[in-house]
């Protein structure tokens, strides 16, 4: 083995590698690094992430954040499959990290993800505290929340106005229940999936004025033994059909054990059970990513509050399933034309709550911002709103 100072020619050679190595670490932005610095831990990838020679405008290296795991059948696999649409678009190959509790474990994945990608997604409520406070340590990331509220210079929301197509569903529930009860799993006592069981109950009694809906929540987006346990209790109380805003078919198998319809949420759940399956509301999430992409590519992007609809695709409603009857299909598909031309309103009172206080005059229309913050049950949920 050669000593120290044995040989000048190769000290020099060393010197000049030496230089190479510092001289393309220093052309590197610290926004820009390799995809590979992402937390290695219940990370997903598909390949490999874009150069990192590519300025951030061209070719921006994107992560996603996923509360459940993208094969769970709703919620996170519509978010996975807006991520490889928008992979397809864009011949951009971008990094998830998936199963991250909304705690703080989520804010040391966003923060290392942060480090090494240059727009961040984040796709569960429970994260916006979180990704907010990521957002004010990286202010040359751009960050997207989904179902939040707040925003940042760099950080914009998005979401879609899905109680659209929990109205349509409760019409078909409506039509379909034979004792004119119906059953509702709920995930959290939040905004969004109360104003989402209002809808739903709401589109019931337009068909039917005497259904009532019961509700129970499960505290959970994705556990399937504790939805099914949650559904098989409201079939015990007598509901023939069931809708869950949960992230797993668990409810829709549960009921159709039992001989009940049932619908699911997020995506399209109709193969787990197609002799039981009603329909229920799907995202779609991949031209939306499509576009945020693009804005950060191209320079327009802003910390906007993107609310997309029916109108614009970002919510539809599932196919129905194969027992549903052709007048109930042609009821709904009235309704959905309605919604989309903006001649129905979901929320257009006059509306009660189940405490009998008129909460939307006749004629009037909540705003977006008062369903957004909605927390009471309208009449005819049985049922409560947990602190």
């Amino acid at each position: 083995m050669k000593k120290r100072g044995q040989s000048f020619s190769l000290s020099l050679l060393l010197m000049l590698v030496l230089a190479v190595v510092l001289a393309g670490c220093g052309s590197n932005n610290a926004a820009s690094t390799n995809a590979t610095n992402a937390p290695a831990t219940n990370a997903g990838t598909t390949g490999e992430t874009a150069a990192t020679t590519e300025p951030a405008t061209e070719k921006p290296k994107v992560a996603f954040v996923y509360i459940g795991p993208p094969g769970d059948g709703g919620y996170t696999y519509q978010h996975d499959q807006g991520r490889l649409y928008m992979e397809k678009e864009l011949g951009i190959k971008a990094d998830f990290v998936e199963n991250v509790p909304e705690s703080a474990d989520a804010e040391r994945i966003i923060t290392e993800l942060a480090q090494s990608h240059d727009i961040v997604f984040t796709t569960s409520f429970g994260y916006m505290d979180f990704t907010l406070n990521v957002a004010g340590k990286f202010p040359n990331v751009k960050f997207l929340h989904a179902s939040g509220y707040k925003t940042a210079e760099n950080m914009g929301t998005y979401f879609g106005k899905n109680y659209q197509a929990s109205y349509l569903s409760g019409i078909a529930a409506g039509k379909m229940t034979k004792n004119n009860q119906l059953g509702y799993v709920g995930a959290f006592p939040i905004s969004e999936v109360i104003y989402n069981l209002n809808a739903f109950t709401l589109g019931a009694q337009s068909v039917n004025p005497d259904v009532k809906v019961s509700v129970v929540w499960t505290n959970t987006w994705y556990d399937p033994t504790t939805e099914r346990q949650a559904a098989i209790s409201l079939l015990d109380k007598g509901a023939d059909v069931l809708m869950a805003y949960q992230d797993s078919p668990a409810t829709l198998q549960a009921a159709a054990e039992r001989g009940a319809f049932a619908g699911g949420n997020d995506s399209d759940m109709g193969k787990y059970a197609p002799d039981n399956y009603l329909t229920n509301p799907v995202w779609n999430w991949g031209p939306y990513y499509v576009k945020a992409v693009k804005s950060v590519m191209d320079g327009t992007w802003t910390n906007e509050q993107y609310s997309g609809d029916m109108a614009d695709g970002m919510v539809e409603l599932a196919p129905f399933g194969s027992k549903v009857p052709e007048d109930v299909k042609t009821l709904v598909e009235a309704a959905k034309a309605k919604i989309i031309s903006g001649e129905l309103d979901v929320f257009t009172g006059p509306i009660t709550d189940n405490k009998d206080a008129v909460k939307v005059q006749e004629g009037q229309k909540l705003t977006l911002e008062e369903v957004l913050g909605m927390n009471w049950l309208v009449k005819g949920v049985e049922g409560t709103i947990p602190n």
